[in-house]
């Protein structure tokens, strides 16, 4: 484990939109600093899915009957209720929040995530009436986006992308991986010894998610700060996937 880690924000970029190369732009903006061997760049996914188009336009929606009936449950617009739906598997749990205007739905995201409206989100998009989606296969944007920054600057790096979810039993929101090339997803301190010699058993550490957590101290929602780049970090080069943290549903105490 190395002393020190720091997390230094990817200045330059510019908004992005449908079809801009997103690994270009990052590959030009750290010419001046560039990558070192170990470095591990952390991107908010919403530039990653605006790059990709996964932008929506409510007015282009059409809700069908079970969009519109769970809309008035919890008081959303039903456009915006319909896209969650399609980005779904399932709704796990709905509430209408006392003295809110609009209530909540939790679903299981096509991709397997547990989170809030499957992470369909109106914030930080460019145009009004409309919704950003997380990509398609996150982790395989994390995996041409390494591809490139590892060709450009000709060492070994990692890619998380990041997005904000809620936590069930504690308030606030945390940054947490849904895309990953090359970091690993977790960590085994299983064998090894404690500060006091005793062995460890049980201890895994969500690596990935430790590094999108940590990236929240300098991505903003008004900050445009999307992208960062961690050096420090001690890590192995590992084939994961950001699907490696859900934990089994056998293992699920809450379903």
């Amino acid at each position: 484990m190395n002393d020190t880690v720091t997390i230094s924000c990817i200045s330059g970029i510019p908004d992005i939109k449908p079809g801009h190369d997103l690994a270009e732009i990052l590959i030009n903006c750290l010419r001046k600093t560039g990558l070192k061997d170990g470095d591990i760049v952390v991107i908010a996914h919403k530039v990653v899915s605006k790059a990709e188009g996964r932008i929506v336009r409510l007015q282009d929606v059409s809700p069908n009957d079970e969009a519109i009936l769970l809309a008035k449950k919890v008081k959303k617009d039903p456009r915006k209720v319909a896209v969650i739906l399609g980005e779904s598997k399932q709704v796990m749990k709905t509430r209408v929040l006392p003295g809110k205007d609009e209530g909540l739905i939790i679903t299981e995201h096509k991709l397997g995530f547990i989170c809030a409206n499957a992470a369909v989100d109106e914030s930080n998009t460019d145009e009004a009436g409309t919704v950003i989606l997380l990509p398609e296969d996150p982790d395989a944007s994390a995996r041409q986006i390494r591809q490139r920054l590892e060709q450009a600057f000709n060492c070994r790096v990692g890619v998380v992308i990041t997005d904000t979810f809620g936590r069930p039993w504690r308030l606030g929101l945390v940054n947490v991986a849904v895309g990953l090339a090359g970091v690993p997803a977790q960590m085994s301190f299983i064998g090894e010894k404690d500060a006091y010699g005793r062995e460890l058993s049980v201890t895994v550490s969500a690596l990935a998610d430790e590094l999108a957590a940590a990236s929240g101290l300098l991505m903003s929602k008004n900050g445009k700060r999307p992208a960062l780049v961690f050096h420090g970090v001690d890590w192995q080069v590992e084939e994961s996937s950001a699907l490696d943290l859900l934990r089994p549903k056998q293992e699920d105490l809450f379903r």
